[in-house]
C-alpha cells in the first residue's frame, strides 16, 4: 500500500507482521523501533522491520500516536475507535489530512509499504538473521528505478496486479538485503557469506536446488573437486555445521513448508526432500521436530 501523511502525524504499527518493507517516496519521517533509537529517514531510503515487535512512523518522535495499525490490518485510534480518513484517495492508498495527493508539500510524507505475513520455515532462517530494524540509505542500494516502478504499480488496478506487486516486493526485498549484507556492520549469517566461497558456495547451491538427490559428503566433494576431508572441514568452518547436518536441516525445513502449504501426500513430500519412503521421512521429521509430519500439518 501507499500512505500519504500530513503533519502532524504518528502511526503505531502493531499488526505483528513477520516482516515489513517500507520505502520512503517523499518527506523525512522518523521510524521508532520498539527497542533502540529513533532513526530519521529520507527520500529513497528503505527500512525493514522484523516482527512481531511494534514500531512507529511519525513526522516527529514526540508526536502523540494518532492511529494504531492492528492485525488484519485494521486501523483504529489509540482508544480503539475508527479513525477519520480521507475518501477517494485511490487504489491501495491511505491518507490523513486534507491533501491526499499533494505529494510535494513540505510537511507531507509518502511511504510505500509491503508486508510478509506468513513466512515458512526456510524464510525463518532469513528472519532470524536480521536485526529488528535495518535501514539502507538510497545511496547504498541503487534501486531507485525499482522503487519508482513499485510506487507506480501500487496505485494501479490492472489484470494480474496482485501477482505483479508480489513479485516487485520480492525483488525489492532481495535487492535491499544484498545491499545490507555487504555492509561491515550487517553481521551477515554464515550461510550467506559462505555462498561466495569457491568450495562451499557450489555445495550450498546443489543442496538448495536438488534436496531430493541422495547426497553424501563423497558425492558433494566430487562435484566440487575437493576431498571429503577438505569439504567437511571447510563447510563446518564457514557454515557452522557439517554438510550432512545442514542438508538434513534444510530438508526438514522444506518439508515443513510443504506440509503447511500444499496437499501433497507424505510419500510425495518424502521423495521431494530426498527420503526413500514416507516411513523414513516420518522418522527423520519426528526426530528433528518432536512431532510427526501429520501432527505438524494438523497444527498448521
Amino acid at each position: 500500500m501507499r500512505t500519504v501523511q500530513n503533519s502532524p502525524w504518528s502511526v503505531r504499527v502493531r499488526d505483528r507482521a513477520p516482516l515489513s518493507v517500507v520505502a520512503i517516496l517523499h518527506g523525512r519521517p522518523w521510524v521508532v523501533p520498539q527497542a533502540g533509537e529513533a532513526v530519521r529517514l529520507g527520500p529513497g531510503d528503505i527500512a525493514m522491520l522484523r516482527g512481531p515487535d511494534a514500531f512507529t512512523f511519525a513526522d516527529d518522535p514526540r508526536t502523540p500516536t494518532q492511529v494504531v495499525v492492528r492485525p488484519g490490518p485494521r486501523r483504529t485510534t489509540p482508544a480503539g475507535a475508527k479513525p477519520p480518513e480521507v475518501p477517494d484517495t485511490g487504489a491501495r492508498t491511505w491518507a490523513n489530512g486534507s491533501r491526499p495527493r499533494d505529494d510535494g508539500a513540505e510537511d507531507t510524507s509518502v511511504l510505500l509499504i509491503g508486508k510478509y505475513r506468513r513466512p515458512g520455515e526456510i524464510a525463518t532462517r532469513l528472519l532470524n538473521a536480521l536485526p529488528p530494524l535495518l535501514v539502507v540509505p538510497s545511496a547504498a542500494h541503487g534501486e531507485s528505478a525499482l522503487v519508482s516502478l513499485f510506487a507506480e504499480e501500487t496505485v494501479r488496478n490492472e489484470p494480474g496486479q496482485d501477482l505483479l506487486l508480489e513479485r516487485l516486493l520480492d525483488l525489492l526485498l532481495v535487492a535491499t538485503l544484498r545491499a545490507w549484507f555487504i555492509r561491515a556492520d550487517a553481521d551477515a549469517p554464515p550461510w550467506y557469506r559462505a555462498d561466495e566461497d569457491s568450495v562451499v558456495g557450489p555445495v550450498l547451491r546443489l543442496v538448495h536446488t536438488h534436496p531430493d538427490r541422495a547426497w553424501t559428503v563423497t558425492t558433494l566433494a566430487e562435484r566440487t573437486g575437493v576431498s571429503r576431508a577438505t569439504l567437511a572441514r571447510r563447510f563446518t568452518e564457514l557454515v557452522g555445521v557439517p554438510p550432512m547436518a545442514y542438508l538434513t536441516e534444510f530438508r526438514i525445513d522444506l518439508a515443513a513448508d510443504l506440509l503447511t502449504n500444499s496437499d501433497s501426500t507424505l510419500d510425495a513430500i518424502a521423495r521431494r526432500v530426498g527420503y526413500g519412503s514416507a516411513f523414513a521421512f516420518s522418522t527423520a521429521f519426528k526426530r528433528a521436530r518432536g512431532v510427526s509430519p501429520q501432527r505438524h500439518r494438523n497444527r498448521a
